[in-house]
This record gives structure tokens, sequence and C-alpha cells, in this order.
């Protein structure tokens, strides 16, 4: 039996990274790894004329226009990138019976929820990077039935940039700083994500048929101020870690306040297990050790 081609987007990015450093441990895959010099989002071309000559198996889109602050003026931007060019590689994998794990954001509710959101729960975005990542998650959805959609929160990693590198770098040049503490999510280490990514690859390989739309995240539900707190006490930092409200820190994008994100499904459909947050930021911790 021959190996099954997976096209992985957004390379350069966390997740895509990612699933990269994964890829030498599923050798029944062979992986085309894309950033935007061989398929540019923003044009449609690019994109059919890429798929159409790498027939893919399996496509992983992780890439996105991921600048939640500067999407409320690069508005076409962040909608092209999103949602646009999302529903052409859902129709042309269509085109060529591939299947595709588009990767989505807890970003797309509220915030007002006081329960770990379930995936079909109602969405109601309040920033326009939320927007255009539901409109993306539509597309997909409505273009090829063969699709996964996976929303994810808090996304970290050894790689590119990052709440727990920013906050590394802070708390050694400074000896106090000030972090919200009225939004309330989970953390998710883009290795984990990448090996559950992977890890449903090789379940619809053996037969396993579900689709939609799943969550992933680590385990447990903190605040910002949680997690800076963890990042200092872990590192031994003597940095002073403070509480500050949403309020007093205006971003030009609106953040919910609640995204706990309910992932009883996707562990029960592909026997996905879940990591606590703790103990995944102290593997990433130490690998980002000098």
């Amino acid at each position: 039996m021959s190996n099954k081609k997976v096209i992985v987007t957004g390379v350069g990015g966390q997740l895509g990274w990612s699933i990269k450093q994964l890829s030498g441990q599923y050798p029944t895959l062979d992986f085309v790894f894309t950033d935007v010099a061989e398929m540019d989002l923003t044009k449609q071309d690019s994109i059919k004329h890429f798929i159409q000559q790498n027939p893919p198996d399996y496509f992983i889109h992780c890439a996105a226009y991921t600048a939640v602050d500067k999407a409320e003026t690069e508005k076409d931007l962040a909608l092209a990138i999103n949602a646009t060019a999302v529903g052409t590689i859902a129709e042309e994998c269509a085109k060529v019976d591939a299947k595709l794990i588009a990767i989505s954001t807890d970003y797309v509710f509220d915030g007002n929820g006081t329960k770990p959101y379930l995936p079909y729960d109602e969405t109601d975005p309040l920033n326009y990077y939320g927007y255009s990542k539901w409109l993306g998650e539509k597309a997909a959805l409505e273009s090829n039935p063969q699709t996964i959609i996976i929303r994810t929160s808090w996304v970290y990693c050894e790689h590119g940039s990052n709440f727990v590198k920013t906050m590394l770098r802070l708390m050694k040049e400074r000896d106090e700083l000030k972090v919200v503490d009225d939004q309330v999510g989970s953390p998710t280490y883009a290795p984990d994500l990448a090996k559950a990514i992977l890890d449903i690859v090789i379940e619809l390989e053996n037969g396993n048929n579900h689709k939609g739309i799943y969550h992933f995240s680590n385990d447990g539900i903190i605040s910002w101020f949680d997690f800076a707190t963890a990042i200092k006490e872990l590192s031994s930092l003597n940095c002073h870690v403070l509480p500050l409200p949403s309020a007093a820190y205006p971003t030009p994008a609106k953040r919910p306040a609640y995204s706990g994100l309910n992932k009883d499904s996707i562990q029960s459909d592909f026997h996905i297990q879940l990591k606590h947050w703790k103990l995944s930021l102290q593997v990433c911790l130490e690998r980002l050790a000098p």
C-alpha cells in the first residue's frame, strides 16, 4: 500500500513547525510542507494551482492571519486569508477527494459562557479575527463534507512568538509585570496539538469516518495571570507578577472573558489523550532553557 500524501500549510508558524518536527514519526505519510512562497493564500489561482499540481489525500490547514488587533483595520487581508482561502482550499480538496483538517479558534465565541463550550454551541465572535475564522469554518464545512474543524486556544511552543516566550523575556528584563486576570481559557502546547492532528489522520486511514467540529487544548482552565505565574515559578524567575483587569489594558480587538473548550468529543471519537497544561508548559520551558 502506497504512502498517503499530506499537505501542511503554515510551516513557518508554531503548529506547522510542530507538525514538521513530528512528521518523521509517521512513516506511512508523505508530507508536503508549504508557506506563502509555495502557496499564496491571498491568491485563489495560487491555491488552485498548488493543489492541482500536488493532489493530497489529506490537507492540514494551519496557516492563518493571526494578528488579532491588526485584523480590526486589516479586514480585507484577514478575510482573504482566514475565510476566502479556506473555502477555496475546501473546494479544491473536494475535487480530489482529500480530507481537510482546518484549524480554528476559541475566539468564535463571545466569552459570556460559564462552562466549557461544546463544538456546536452558538458562535458570536467579539472581534474581526474571530469573525473571519468563523467564516472560514463555515466555508470549509459547506464546500467539503469531509472536513474536520479543530478549534484551539492560547497556542505556544519553542518556535515563533507567543505568550510564553514573551513572558520569559519580560520577566528577565523587569522586576514587576502586570498580566490580565479576568480572561480565562486553556493553553495549548503546539506539539500536543500537532500529535493529535497526525493521530487523527492515522485514525481516518484506519477507517474512522468522524467529521465536523472539534475542540482541542491542554487540560485545565486558567487565567493569563495564572499562566504567567506558572511560567515564573517553573522558570525560577524573581519578577513580581501582578493581576490586572482587562479594562486597565484596552486593546483594539475585544477578547472573550471566558473561552474554555469542551474536548470530550475529540477524545471519544478519535481516542485522543489530553495532557495537563502545566505538564506541557514544563516540557516547553525545559526545551527553551539555555
